[in-house]
């Protein structure tokens, strides 16, 4: 009897926990900036999904958008490498602060499309997988923004236009061009940015078109100068200490899911470009074609911010540089 109650139970518990479902072996959180419905934090949840498919669930990434764990911007590095936060998306020019070479994919005026900002985010990876490796972190992939044009309440139609201007901008470079072009530049968290729009602290803002959408610049802005001022590019990064402790074919699915992830965003960021801004336009926008006059001038001004950047620069970032130019025909 006692027999038959023993296997019995053996039975039960062998049945109880074959009907709930196995965790994954590792969780890791993941950090956002941005909010839920922009690009680049769905990418990361399509990120995420690819990597708990291809590792079985064995690797499970969890994805806290719009800062939720406290994280915003030029501290990610250090987020990272502290492993505060295992994985985290951040603004390429963003942690500049902390390493200069990160500011030459957003030199003003550049890459003037995004077939060339990717080429130069391409020549810069490896001396970028470099650096992300002494900060004791992986990038796993780099992901586009759409091109950062000027928002405003006025129409901007030349130099003399944007004189005066008080933009909200997201990285030095940005803040440089709005200095070269005589107006002042706001470094603002980009939670105050409608607010501060609608008190006229500031009247523009330097970004691209997912961000307007974000934050509903139709209700505070009127127009869109599609300048390119800079094609900005978020990477996201992983804790290598944490990467090094997966097993090896976990890590190899996790690279590979990473390399899937960058082809897609390459891949879809004119589109997406083209439906944002088209949002923008039905909601009340209006597009400002830019003429050749303004974005020669526009380039002629900036040309300074350019070289002062290669005149203290790295010889990594000088080389990164003076390779783009030779293979896109402009040295």
């Amino acid at each position: 009897m006692k027999k038959q109650i023993v296997t019995y139970l053996l039975v039960a518990a062998f049945m109880l926990f074959s009907t709930v479902p196995a965790l994954a072996k590792t969780t890791w959180n993941a950090n956002s900036v941005w909010p839920p419905g922009n690009h680049q934090t769905q990418a990361l949840e399509e990120f995420a999904g690819l990597v708990k498919d291809m590792t079985n669930g064995e690797l499970e990434i969890l994805v806290s958008s719009g800062g939720a764990l406290g994280f915003q911007g030029p501290e990610l590095l250090v987020v990272v490498r502290d492993n505060i936060v295992p994985v985290s998306d951040m603004l390429i020019s963003g942690v500049a602060g902390q390493e200069d070479i990160f500011g030459v994919v957003t030199l003003p005026f550049l890459a003037h499309d995004f077939e060339e900002a990717r080429l130069l985010n391409e020549i810069a990876r490896p001396h970028f997988d470099e650096v992300a490796e002494k900060w004791n972190q992986k990038i796993l992939y780099i992901s586009p923004w759409p091109g950062a044009g000027v928002w405003t309440k006025r129409k901007i139609e030349s130099i003399q236009d944007m004189r005066g201007l008080k933009a909200r901008t997201y990285d030095k470079n940005g803040a440089l061009v709005i200095e070269a072009t005589g107006g002042t530049p706001y470094a603002l968290p980009f939670s105050e940015v409608y607010s501060s729009l609608a008190t006229g602290m500031i009247d523009s803002v330097v970004t691209s078109t997912p961000t307007a959408v974000d934050a509903n610049f139709w209700e505070v802005l009127d127009y869109y100068q599609p300048l390119n001022i800079t094609i900005a590019t978020n990477m996201v990064n992983v804790n290598l200490r944490a990467f090094n402790r997966l097993d090896e074919k976990t890590q190899q699915a996790l690279v590979e899911a990473g390399k899937q992830m960058e082809q897609i965003m390459w891949d879809k960021v004119a589109e997406l470009d083209r439906e944002k801004e088209n949002i923008s336009n039905e909601k009340g926008i209006e597009t400002i074609a830019v003429s050749d006059e303004l974005m020669n001038a526009l380039t002629e001004i900036t040309a300074g911010i350019r070289k002062e950047y290669l005149d203290s620069a790295s010889p990594e970032s000088r080389k990164i540089v003076d390779t783009f130019l030779e293979e896109v025909g402009r040295k």
